[in-house]
């Protein structure tokens, strides 16, 4: 294969672990493909996009573009429609912008690794992009009722649409009151940005039977992993969430599909997660 060039875009972007992933991907497949990152704001993509030359092969996206890459979009598939929100776009050569949401396999291959199979309640904490992937992820897992905790109710009333799509029963509540909504819960998810505390103790007893998806990584442990942790509970970190999409994405750019594993996948998925720790 001729040298293609991939980027992460996003704002911020100095964190993010994708180049060290992608580039150790492309080092076993033995492509001379080059993969950067690039601050961009919401605003800016579209004449990013429009600016890149047939050298490209494609981009990963993280927040806050994954909303605005699905409206650049030209193709894209049911996940991507479900959530709103792509966060690869691959650039095909006959100019066609086709998008996938690879957040959605990330979040639920995470879950799986640390044991859970099936999920009946769940807890999700945020309401933007990344909340809606985790809800498609766990309806694959079998989900059948939601809390929703965000610091301003008003701003999740996007998400009743897609519970009503995915017929799942949702109830919206405020961060404060997180500590009372999640006994009984399988899963406790936190999808809010870098830096936003978690102000409340949580019970224990959750603590040791649900398990926590945080899908922060840097700084680690994220708000929500630090008090699992301190119990001994059970955690799927941003990190195996990150890897696991990634090499979703690594598919969608070497063979244009997301679904199949390619060739040596195991040893690039190895190689991968050895590159972040």
């Amino acid at each position: 294969m001729s040298i293609r060039r991939l980027a992460v875009v996003g704002s911020p972007i100095a964190h993010s672990l994708s180049p060290a992933l992608h580039r150790a991907a492309y080092a076993v497949l033995g492509v001379e493909w080059v993969y950067d990152r690039h601050e961009v704001r919401e605003h800016e993509l579209r004449g990013f996009v429009d600016g890149l030359d047939p050298s490209w092969r494609g981009l990963s996206a993280t927040m806050p573009l994954k909303e605005e890459l699905y409206r650049l979009a030209d193709e894209w598939d049911d996940t991507v429609a479900l959530t709103g929100s792509a966060n690869t776009l691959l650039l095909a050569d006959d100019g066609r912008r086709i998008v996938r949401n690879t957040d959605v396999a990330g979040v639920e291959r995470a879950l799986r690794d640390v044991g859970l199979a099936t999920v009946d309640h769940a807890v999700v904490v945020g309401a933007g992009a990344t909340a809606r992937a985790v809800l498609v992820a766990l309806d694959g897992l079998g989900m059948r009722a939601v809390t929703i905790a965000v610091r301003e109710p008003a701003r999740a009333g996007s998400l009743r649409g897609l519970a009503d799509e995915l017929r799942v029963d949702l109830d919206i509540v405020r961060l404060d009151d997180l500590a009372h909504v999640v006994d009984g819960a399988d899963v406790v998810a936190w999808t809010l940005p870098n830096g936003v505390s978690l102000a409340c103790e949580l019970p224990p007893d959750v603590r040791r039977t649900a398990v926590a998806l945080d899908v922060t990584y840097h700084p680690w442990p994220g708000p929500l992993a630090a008090q699992w942790l301190a119990v001994g509970g059970r955690v799927a970190s941003g990190r195996d969430m990150l890897l696991h999409q990634a090499v979703r994405q690594v598919r969608f750019f070497v063979s244009g599909q997301t679904a199949v594993a390619i060739d040596r996948e195991q040893e690039l998925e190895a190689a991968m997660a050895a590159a972040v720790g």
